[in-house]
């Protein structure tokens, strides 16, 4: 399904180094840069809120707009986050033409998993592939591809091929080859399992013993000290 691109404006910025790039982020803004085409490279600021909702709208095209100018189409080449606080530190942007086809990843999103016969049957589904390589043009990227597993039984393996991508995208990787979720039955309990609980048993009954007759023996050596 086509989509509309998302406008996103930036203000122009000019790489000054670590200190800058800290201020920036202390503005609530955050560093990224443009490039692709046969345009310059571009570094910029935006955001840190406005970029949220950019990315987070559907669809995978972006309108950039470099201090209020006109809108450039383009995508989300790459995107650094801060390991403990989660927050986007860094973008990388690149120029794309809306007549020409791409190559981006999708999310693969398992549908009906609680209706599973295998599921319902104790089974655990494993999702293996959580993004698909996809190509299209760029309005025509979906957010997601979704798929539904209700029907999956126990010892299923669902590949690539049985996922049906939507009109005017088509999926790069091996439909044979890829591994999209499995099926598997339950856990089954191991001699090993069962081992270490009796000896555990064991040495609980052990223990209990043990503390009954040392209560035992001082009963006894009070009766006999009187």
């Amino acid at each position: 399904m086509a989509t509309t691109p998302t406008r996103l404006e930036v203000r122009r910025r000019v790489p000054d180094g670590s200190r800058g790039v800290r201020r920036l982020r202390r503005e609530g803004l955050v560093p990224g840069v443009l490039y692709g085409g046969n345009d310059e490279v571009v570094s910029f600021a935006v955001e840190a809120r406005a970029l949220r909702h950019a990315l987070a709208a559907r669809g995978a095209v972006l309108d950039v707009a470099i201090d209020g100018g006109a809108p450039t189409p383009a995508v989300l080449k790459d995107q650094q986050r801060d390991a403990v606080r989660g927050q986007t530190t860094h973008i990388d942007l690149v120029r794309v033409r809306l007549d020409r086809v791409i190559h981006a990843g999708v999310p693969i999103v398992l549908t009906g998993a609680e209706h599973a016969p295998g599921v319902r049957d104790g089974g655990v589904l494993e999702q293996v592939t959580h993004e698909l390589q996809v190509e299209a043009l760029p309005t025509a990227i979906p957010e997601s591809i979704e798929h539904d597993v209700s029907e999956m039984t126990i010892g299923h393996t669902l590949l690539l091929g049985a996922i049906n991508p939507p009109p005017g995208v088509t999926l790069l990787d091996d439909p044979e080859e890829t591994v999209i979720a499995t099926l598997q039955p339950p856990r089954l309990r191991s001699e090993a399992d069962e081992e270490i609980e009796l000896e555990t048993g064991v040495v609980g009954e052990a223990a209990e013993d043990s503390s009954g007759e040392a209560d035992s023996a001082a009963d006894g050596g009070g009766e006999s000290s009187e």
